[in-house]
């Protein structure tokens, strides 16, 4: 049986990890925050910033000190043995650069950062094939609403049960612009369940920076028109489309 280790700077966690474990008479070591595993199964216990740094590591669980009971339970599961996903949930911070987190009960199974939010879906899907669960959400912040509901367009049209986020939850403490670990947060929450598909409104802004996106893009050759910008928002041709033609 792998055994539970704390490895976070973080002392308010450790305290209250500390506790929650020794109520349940559960057996832990504390290790420094980069200290080297002992054995390569271990499951640790970190903050999201832990997680993410040090995911390929053991078998780690992102906690916070109001999460500390559910990342136990996710640990005991793991110890035991208990390998079916009870729910496997996404998290999308949405943004021109959008992160997405997947999580299977509460335990952190992957990130990444894409440079488009074109196919964000399809790759949702392809994750999901990979693994046996009862339940799926896909959980999508309320921010950058031109790229949200476009991707939420793109899932629903997948047939994919999406939840809409309050991100002024996820972003407490965060650098800027760290979309992954504002993902993972985001695929913690339970949000508001969407039903039918988005109009999508891009602002004069929205499509002036999409115009900009394409100079940036073509190394200063042209600039699209703004009539293909408004297309480009609306998800009808790629960037990269308008820009050849």
């Amino acid at each position: 049986m792998p055994r539970l280790a704390i490895r976070t700077i973080d002392f308010q966690l450790a305290f209250r990890l500390m506790t929650e474990l020794k109520q349940r008479g559960l057996r832990f070591i504390l290790l420094e925050h980069d200290a080297v595993l002992p054995e390569q199964d271990m499951i640790w216990f970190g903050s999201e910033i832990e997680v993410v740094k040090y995911r390929n590591e053991g078998q780690p669980i992102m906690t916070s000190a109001t999460s500390v009971k559910d990342a136990v339970d996710s640990a005991v599961r793991l110890q035991r043995g208990i390998t079916n996903v009870h729910r496997l949930c996404f998290g999308i911070d949405p943004g021109p650069r959008p992160g997405l987190a997947w999580l299977a009960d509460g335990v952190v199974l992957g990130v990444a950062q894409f440079e488009r939010i074109e196919n964000i879906a399809a790759q949702i899907i392809g994750i999901s094939s990979a693994l046996e669960f009862n339940q799926m959400v896909v959980r999508i912040g309320d921010g950058a609403p031109l790229s949200r509901d476009r991707i939420i367009n793109d899932c629903l049209t997948h047939q994919l049960d999406v939840e809409r986020v309050n991100e002024a939850k996820t972003s407490r403490g965060l650098l800027r612009h760290n979309h992954v670990i504002s993902a993972i947060r985001i695929a913690l929450l339970s949000g508001e369940q969407v039903w039918g598909f988005q109009e999508i409104q891009p602002t004069e802004g929205e499509i002036r920076d999409i115009q900009r996106q394409s100079r940036k893009r073509s190394n200063g050759r042209m600039t699209i028109s703004s009539e293909m910008a408004y297309a480009v928002a609306c998800g009808e041709i790629s960037l990269e489309e308008a820009i050849q033609q």
